[in-house]
């Protein structure tokens, strides 16, 4: 059985010098807490001869009641809970009661036997249980409940139960966090312990939510010297990485060598950054990176891009310029005469820059319309809509976001997809089935909520579509840009070699939306006029004053919990929180762990899963945190937990019409979304929306943040917070500027620059 050494289970609280060593035997009777980032456990063990269960605490790659364990290290006197037993390493023994056998398999431990299934197989094969399913697992099906295909499941969980405990004790003692280890071997099977030893830098390419910290710890535990080119240069390629979590698509050199000394040198500055240059430039004739002048404030210096990047830009920006330079040929005076008989018969009227995007979107390969909320974006979208159809054109529209595309649906009465779910992603090939060989059948495109959209996304859609076909691109380029790398929309505007319409007259009726015209004020960097929520009925826009964050988190739980119910608000339903950031007392953490308190707390006979230092509860609403596309589910997308199956070791999770599953080796992917960051929240919108501002998230806060945030609220926004917070979120105008050469290539290919009408 699998044993655990002093290093991996290291003491929480360090004492020097220790006492004297001792040891115990007995049985794990439950797990208290065990936090799967750092394996610190506290579990209650049923040691022989002892009236009183013993506290163990300790580090644990993975701990589970009914197992039994030899553990060494030292008593303590708690000075609050009292005597308890410190673990330093463990080994595992067989259960040798058959209690033990019992809670040891229905622990949750093997896929596929939960607490009933354990007590049927350990009433039949008794003792000698364990050692039946180790050897001759095929004799489980004389168990009642159990045929061929389940006794073969659970013998392949067990089996990959030891493969994973062997894997993880090797990842314990290189510095790994237990919670990565069923992933590791999920992603290289058999080969976990090889990969990881030849090129533990792999890890932080290939493993969602392990970094090069990370890597780079096991990689010094495994000998690798911290000077060698080797960890230089997986160095280089991770800051690229890191840059293009934020938003950038490449780094000029000064700045990639900067945080290159920074992060991985050990030597002064000059030595350091002479090294880094020479390693970059090897980089580059090996084509791990690719090199160019820089442009325009960039001009003088050289630039990186990891390959993928380069080519990516270079390929979008050439191709929105192919559909830029091929209008539509169209008799634009029966356009005016159609446009003359629908809004007649609509009994509707167009503004004259509405007017001027339905006639731009009859000759055009490529347009871009947008505006802020109340301009009519999705008015003109609508009548463009219809005039494509008139003009008998096949139609297919598109947004980044299950929501985006439901609400676009709606509003035009015609089926939209997620553009991931439009492109047909194929996970065999782990790319889209649309492609430049296989391109969509359609005549015209419209795709909304622009401003997500992302560099590799934008490429593969226009890729994916045919010469002759054109685009609508409808979106708010005051919002925040996309999660994932590039500017698009905002690039595409900046060109000035892209068609666009900028719609700004706000309509009458969007105009009695206090939430709307504060939208505007913040954009035109004007204070909001702000209603207490003592008003409820005075206006869609409320301000609820809270000097601390603390006494923000209790205002938030007092809206939940009694103001909203009292206005006929359903907080599980029709509230979503907004904050600007994870972290603090009003941060998504926080306030996630209080609000399920509120909303969804524990009840008899509603399963639940410890995770961390929390639960997850069916019935507790969800948000995925990144791209799975065998699952088809995305970065941002929001669902509720329909059910928790401790014996198949899987959650199910509705998103809209889907029920998705879930390994609870994959449950990093999820995270509980009672509040979300106002950066997860573009592209969808909420009934009401709670938005904490305070200066505690002072580096966050910022004019295209809060209109994001408020611009979410379909009925009813509530701020949160003293009005210093708010003041500066709209005094404070954050560089957008990200770096991305989109604009720029767009500029250098000689064609008309279209002004921004």
């Amino acid at each position: 059985m699998p044993s655990f050494n002093s290093e991996q289970l290291e003491s929480h609280n360090n004492q020097s010098p220790q006492p004297k060593r001792e040891y115990i035997q007995g049985t794990v009777e439950r797990v208290t807490y065990h936090a799967e980032d750092s394996g610190y456990t506290v579990a209650r063990f049923h040691v022989p001869g002892r009236r009183d269960l013993v506290t163990v605490v300790g580090r644990f790659p993975a701990i589970a009641a009914g197992q039994s364990l030899r553990l060494t290290g030292f008593w303590r006197e708690h000075p609050k809970y009292g005597e308890q037993f410190q673990a330093l390493s463990a080994q595992e023994t067989k259960p040798a009661t058959l209690t033990g056998i019992e809670k040891y398999l229905g622990s949750g431990l093997i896929k596929g036997i939960g607490p009933v299934t354990a007590k049927r197989i350990v009433a039949h094969f008794q003792l000698d249980t364990l050692e039946i399913i180790e050897q001759t697992p095929a004799r489980l099906v004389e168990v009642p409940g159990i045929g061929a295909s389940r006794a073969q499941k659970i013998a392949s969980a067990w089996a990959a139960q030891k493969a994973i405990k062997e894997v993880m004790i090797f990842l314990q003692g290189h510095g790994v966090s237990p919670t990565y280890a069923v992933k590791i071997y999920k992603q290289y099977g058999d080969e976990a312990i090889e990969i990881v030893s030849r090129n533990p830098y792999q890890l932080a390419t290939d493993i969602y939510g392990i970094g090069f910290i990370t890597a780079d710890t096991i990689a010094r535990n495994l000998g690798i010297a911290p000077d060698a080119d080797f960890r230089y240069q997986a160095g280089i390629l991770h800051i690229l990485g890191q840059a293009s979590d934020e938003g950038h698509c490449f780094l000029p050199e000064t700045v990639l060598v900067e945080r290159g000394v920074e992060q991985l040198a050990l030597s002064e500055f000059p030595v350091a950054a002479e090294r880094i240059l020479a390693l970059l430039g090897q980089m580059v004739e090996a084509q791990e990176l690719i090199a160019q002048a820089g442009y325009e404030d960039l001009a003088q210096e050289r630039i990186y891009y990891s390959p993928a990047f380069y080519h990516t830009e270079a390929a979008l920006a050439q191709r929105l310029s192919t559909f830029v330079r091929h209008p539509v040929e169209v008799d634009q005076a029966r356009v005016q005469r159609w446009i003359e008989g629908y809004t007649q018969k609509k009994s509707i009227e167009l503004s004259e820059e509405q007017r001027h995007a339905v006639e731009l979107a009859a000759s055009s390969r490529l347009l871009v319309l947008t505006g802020g909320p109340g301009c009519g974006k999705t008015f003109t979208t609508r009548t463009i809509v219809a005039l494509w159809k008139a003009m008998g054109k096949s139609l297919l529209l598109a947004a980044p976001t299950g929501r985006a595309a439901q609400r676009l649906a709606e509003v035009s009465g015609h089926e939209a997809k997620t553009v991931h779910r439009l492109l047909a992603f194929d996970p065999k090939t782990m790319g889209f089935r649309h492609n430049e060989e296989n391109p969509l059948v359609v005549d015209v495109l419209v795709v909304d909520e622009v401003s997500m959209l992302d560099l590799f996304l934008a490429h593969s859609l226009f890729k994916a579509l045919p010469s002759h076909a054109q685009i609508l691109l409808v979106g708010d380029s005051d919002q925040l840009p996309s999660v994932g790398p590039g500017m698009v929309l905002y690039d595409m505007i900046a060109s000035r070699q892209v068609p666009v319409v900028r719609l700004t007259s706000i309509f009458r009726q969007a105009a009695e939306s206090h939430i709307i015209m504060n939208a505007h004020r913040i954009n035109a960097g004007q204070f909001p006029q702000l209603t207490p929520t003592t008003r409820f009925s005075a206006s869609d826009c409320l301000w609820l004053e809270a000097a601390e964050p603390e006494l923000g988190a209790e205002g938030i739980a007092h809206l939940v919990q009694q103001y909203l119910p009292a206005h006929g608000i359903d907080p599980v339903r029709e509230v979503q929180i907004l904050s600007p950031s994870t972290r603090g007392d009003v941060g998504t953490r926080q306030l996630n762990a209080l609000l399920q308190e509120l909303l969804n707390p524990r009840r008899y006979g509603v399963a639940e899963l410890a995770r961390g230092s929390g639960y997850l509860r069916v019935g507790d609403r969800v948000i995925q945190q990144v791209n799975d596309y065998q699952r088809e589910v995305f970065n941002g997308d929001l669902g509720t937990i329909k059910a928790i199956d401790v014996e198949e070791q899987e959650l199910v999770v509705q998103f809209a019409e889907r029920e998705v599953h879930y390994d609870y080796a994959d449950l990093g992917e999820l995270s509980l979304a009672w509040a979300i960051t106002i950066h997860k929240s573009q592209g969808s919108e909420y009934p009401v929306v709670i938005l904490p501002l305070f200066t505690q998230h002072y580096m966050l806060l910022s004019r295209n943040l809060l209109y994001t945030g408020l611009t979410r609220a379909q009925r009813r926004a509530i701020l949160v917070g003293p009005t210093k917070a708010i003041g500066m979120a709209v005094n404070r105008i954050l560089d957008r500027k990200r770096y991305t050469a989109l604009a720029d290539r767009l500029k250098g290919i000689p064609e008309t620059t279209f002004e921004a009408s």
